[in-house]
């Protein structure tokens, strides 16, 4: 595996296969959900489709839906805004690894699980997260979070990917690049990893 590809698996890609594992949800069969298509939420759908889910992508637009059904290969797209749409979805997801990091309410999303399932927080928000609580009781449904992983994790991480033939969608940058490269951060124009190439780059003038 070249260093380009392997250094975004050990953030995003092991970000998305610990809790997989940690929860007993790296098994064939099982119907999964990746709400939010960035860094970590591509690697969520690459991932849980080699472990055999059914995904499916959540998001609060339909702009994505090209990228994850096309590129990345998730089963079906859910656009959170289309009331009817999520009805229809209700009950059916073992989990969703919900990689959202700004505010968000969990409502919509504790719907779509089934019994049992499991709401997997994964983004880092500095404010409080608040759901009803039949939400979680009528389903015995859980809610749990998940940060990086183990050494033994990573160790596995990579050999899954390299046997599965996964890697992130990348964009390999020079040092000379990094002001316009946080730019397109905030803008959220990126697909989906800046890679610096620092061996590559001049540094000394």
């Amino acid at each position: 595996m070249s260093p380009e590809q392997a250094a975004p698996l050990l953030c995003a890609g092991l970000t998305v296969y610990s809790p997989l594992k940690h929860f007993g949800l790296k098994r064939s069969g099982l119907r999964g959900g990746i709400l939010g298509l960035g860094g970590v939420g591509h690697m969520g759908v690459k991932i849980a489709k080699a472990m055999g889910h059914h995904v499916t992508v959540i998001s609060s637009s339909d702009k994505k839906r090209e990228e994850a059904m096309e590129h990345l290969g998730a089963d079906e797209y859910l656009v959170s805004s289309d009331v009817e749409s999520m009805q229809k979805a209700a009950d059916q997801l073992d989990y969703i690894i919900d990689t959202v990091p700004v505010v968000h309410p969990l409502e919509p999303y504790l719907s779509l699980l089934k019994l049992d399932g499991k709401l997997i927080l994964m983004g880092v928000i500095n404010a409080p997260l608040q759901f009803v609580t039949p939400m979680v009781m009528l389903g015995r449904k859980s809610i749990t979070g998940s940060f990086i992983g183990s050494m033994k994790e990573t160790e596995e991480m990579l050999e899954f990917c390299k046997e599965k033939g996964l890697a992130s969608m990348i964009e390999v940058i020079k040092m000379d690049y990094i002001n316009t490269a946080f730019e397109r951060l905030e803008k959220n124009d990126v697909r989906y990893r800046f890679v610096v190439d620092v061996a590559g780059s001049k540094l000394i003038p």
